[in-house]
């Protein structure tokens, strides 16, 4: 079990990562089939935890809710995240996909709520807004995102189809959500490593009937090296280091206030695309970032009644040292 520090810590890298590959995999993105990327994500990252498969001493028999929340962790927050996202911004926008992404923090304190009967804090929801805040914000001043709209207006889709492009967006957060609420409910069961390289399976074997139909279509010869280089980056932190990080921090931290740091990732992409990318950021997403670090802050900070145990047993441990020994 991680420390609360240590726990924050991971989830913040694991979002941060999230976001780095996400801003990094344009090109992969423009050069590979969406089935054939999937797959060959799922593949390269089952290669990388191979070993992380096998079922530690310490570890029980795995009952049949385990193993149907494996599957739907797997097919919620991979596959049908995946479906949705796509579908809904090509009959959309992307800003109508960034603005309802910035729902997902609250769709997972709901969740947690709801499902798990966690007990949701004045201040974490105040967080929650504050993500929501931020990443809608950011979403809404992208510059990049505003052109991507305004093609929109210009007959690229069907208006009739717009609600159903919302319909799946709203599909891709409660997925998402569902995904950090189901992964909580796994860490009391499994390891972070065993939860990482079963999902990763699932995965593999959804996407392998459309990736194996796209690979036989698709000239492996047009790949470069740094796409090649790109493409394993992109599996290893996808498949496994991300989900391995949110894993382990989901150990110790309860799963509302988790799904504040899904505003790390809006932050890192766009740090990327400044320092690696050359783009420049506007006034009023830096504004926005000051928000969503606020609910990071906010959902970080001791309640009043952990700090009074804390000192409290401080000053206990403070008694019984200089009591005499016998």
């Amino acid at each position: 079990m991680p420390s609360r520090p240590a726990a924050y810590l991971c989830l913040a890298l694991s979002m941060s990562l999230v976001g780095s590959y996400v801003a990094l995999s344009k090109p992969l993105a423009a050069a590979l089939p969406v089935f054939l990327l999937a797959w060959m994500r799922f593949g390269i990252g089952g290669l990388g935890m191979l070993h992380w498969l096998k079922k530690p001493a310490d570890e029980g028999p795995m009952t049949p809710q385990v193993r149907r929340l494996l599957f739907l962790e797997s097919f919620l927050g991979n596959f049908l995240f995946t479906l949705c996202m796509i579908s809904g911004v090509s009959l959309t926008s992307a800003v109508s996909a960034g603005v309802t992404m910035a729902g997902i923090p609250a769709a997972v304190a709901v969740m947690s709520w709801f499902f798990l009967k966690e007990k949701v804090s004045a201040r974490t929801w105040i967080a929650v807004g504050c993500a929501v805040v931020g990443i809608a914000l950011f979403s809404l001043s992208n510059s990049e995102h505003h052109n991507q709209v305004n093609s929109r207006h210009e007959g690229e889709n069907d208006p009739n189809l717009v609600w159903l492009g919302q319909l799946l967006l709203l599909g891709a957060v409660l997925c998402e959500a569902a995904y950090s609420v189901i992964g909580k409910k796994l860490t009391g069961t499994l390891g972070p490593r065993r939860i990482t390289s079963l999902i990763n399976l699932w995965g593999f074997a959804l996407a392998t009937p459309m990736g194996l139909y796209a690979a036989w279509h698709f000239d492996f010869a047009t790949l470069t090296p740094g796409l090649w280089t790109l493409l394993i980056f992109y599996a290893l932190a996808a498949s496994m280091w991300t989900v391995w990080l949110w894993m382990t921090g989901l150990k110790a931290v309860p799963a509302a206030q988790g799904g504040v740091f899904t505003v790390m990732l809006p932050i890192s992409a766009a740090l990327v695309g400044v320092l690696v990318l050359g783009e420049r950021l506007a006034p009023v997403q830096l504004i926005a970032f000051g928000i969503a670090i606020a609910s990071v802050v906010l959902a970080t900070l001791p309640e009043k009644s952990s700090m009074r145990r804390l000192s409290s047993e401080a000053n206990a441990e403070a008694m019984d040292s200089q009591s005499p020994r016998h």
